[in-house]
């Protein structure tokens, strides 16, 4: 059976938008004006995409990589595909012969450990550092959603905490191997995962804990503490309510849609596993906001 096939039964921009009031929509503050999917920014960051969600394809990634996907519909087991991804990887940009993807054993900083599986161990210890500012990039490069947040504001682009966000994401992209290109068949790959195992489902139901509200960016308040705000283009949610009541005086509970998540547990084995940790792409979200 082919499973790539789920991927593709997208509603139209056009439907989308139809249905996507101008509250809903994600402000032009939050996002670039173009990304490279197949839905544009104001919609895929809107509270009608949260709540009608639709496959997101990244430009060019299934075409490329179409003979990976192929091999995967004969494998049967999660942890075997897991795997093979892994191999994959390796073998598609050359994560063990650096010095055949062009790095220089002569250059003063090197990166040979610059991949995938390092960006995301980064992220797990700080959503602010080097390794983050690049995945927060990655999702403004490819999903068109600005990001908010990253060791303060980043509201103002001429403020010293967004030239200090650039200079994090030069210093995490220079001289490494395609870093981004490994993060668009992450993302492909966990999308494809979530189909396999989750057919039915649409949605995952995680929590954030935190401590002020007031710093998220709100843009409606409805009765019994439901908010509507703009999360940061990339955040980190639990699907453990205690667990993240540990990171905040109050927790954020919201849907996510299964086509917003670039990582969830035990995608890899072994990689953001203690916290039940899923990675999440922004955007204009409902939340619930409760005191635990």
């Amino acid at each position: 059976m082919t499973y790539r096939n789920h991927l593709f039964a997208a509603p139209s921009a056009l439907e989308l938008a139809k249905s996507t009031s101008g509250e809903a929509t994600l402000p032009a503050w939050a996002r670039r004006s173009i990304n490279r999917c197949n839905l544009p920014p104001v919609i895929l960051g809107s509270l009608t995409f949260q709540q009608q969600p639709a496959p997101l394809l990244i430009d060019g990634v299934h075409a490329l990589h179409q003979n990976f996907f192929q091999a995967m519909d004969g494998l049967a087991e999660p942890t075997i595909r897991a795997l093979h991804f892994r191999q994959y990887m390796c073998s598609a940009f050359l994560l063990d012969q650096v010095e055949h993807a062009g790095a220089d054993p002569q250059q003063r900083v090197k990166r040979h450990k610059a991949d995938y599986l390092r960006l995301l161990r980064g992220w797990l210890f700080n959503a602010d550092g080097r390794e983050a500012a690049v995945l927060k990039h990655w999702v403004e490069s490819r999903f068109g959603l600005l990001p908010r947040n990253h060791r303060g504001s980043l509201k103002d682009i001429n403020s010293p905490c967004y030239a200090a966000y650039l200079a994090d994401v030069s210093r995490g992209l220079y001289n490494a191997n395609a870093l981004e290109a490994q993060l668009d068949l992450l993302y492909s790959f966990c999308q494809y995962e979530l189909k396999r195992r989750f057919p039915a489902q649409q949605h995952w139901l995680l929590y954030r804990g935190i401590n002020r509200i007031e710093a998220h960016e709100l843009l409606n308040r409805n009765e019994a503490g439901h908010y509507q705000l703009v999360l940061n283009n990339l955040s980190s949610f639990s699907s453990d309510r205690d667990t993240a009541s540990a990171f905040g005086d109050a927790i954020l509970e919201t849907q996510v849609p299964g086509a917003k998540l670039l990582y969830f547990p035990g995608l890899l084995p072994d990689i953001l596993q203690g916290e039940q940790e899923h990675l999440v792409i922004g955007g204009v979200y409902q939340v619930q906001l409760s005191w635990w």
